[in-house]
């Protein structure tokens, strides 16, 4: 089976085509759940980023407060780096071991990598067959204005602080424009889940 993988810009509709395609049936490897759990209380994820980042960066229950490292790594690109490099290495291991246990239960299973960062780590040669989520950035600051809060300037920082739509486009083998209605999306995922069970 090719290796699969699914990403996007912020607010591109990643998520959305994600879960379309597990209820046609493909196993879903999300790099931003991963992330979560490679930082929950307990782990040496998040015992390495509070090293990096200090205290102020819990909850008072222990967890991570997601939207104060938010304002530190999207203020500072040397923070960013430094975050992504404790958690991306935890995150493509536990991405292989989830790969393996899915084809080991099930040979013929389509796995889907989404990996939001794909082009920014530099991972788009590792797959066989990359899906780009594509939508126009004025539609993404929307998203994100709406389903985050964000401010204008916050929205447009997130964006500049990941590659670029044509630095996506770029690498793309298939391409899903998520700028319609979302009640068009599960039609054109149907077709595309046609396309990736035969690639």
């Amino acid at each position: 089976m090719k290796r699969i993988v699914l990403t996007g810009g912020i607010a591109s509709g990643k998520s959305t085509v994600a879960d379309l395609l597990a209820g046609h049936g493909a196993v879903v490897v999300d790099a931003d759940v991963l992330a979560r759990e490679v930082v929950e209380p307990g782990t040496a994820g998040l015992a390495e980023v509070v090293a990096r980042f200090g205290e102020g960066i819990l909850l008072a229950n222990g967890g991570l407060d997601r939207a104060a490292l938010a304002r530190i790594i999207f203020a500072d690109a040397a923070a960013r780096a430094d975050l992504n490099a404790i958690v991306h290495p935890r995150v493509r291991a536990l991405a292989r071991e989830r790969r393996a246990a899915a084809l080991a239960s099930n040979p013929g299973a389509v796995v889907v990598d989404v990996i939001p960062l794909l082009v920014e780590t530099g991972q788009a040669e590792m797959f066989d067959v990359v899906v780009v989520t594509d939508a126009g950035e004025e539609a993404q600051i929307a998203r994100l204005r709406h389903r985050d809060g964000l401010s204008d300037a916050d929205a447009r920082a997130r964006l500049v602080a990941q590659a670029s739509r044509a630095e996506r486009l770029a690498v793309a083998d298939l391409v899903i424009d998520t700028s319609g209605r979302k009640e068009d999306l599960p039609v054109r995922v149907g077709e595309l889940w046609e396309q990736l069970r035969n690639a």
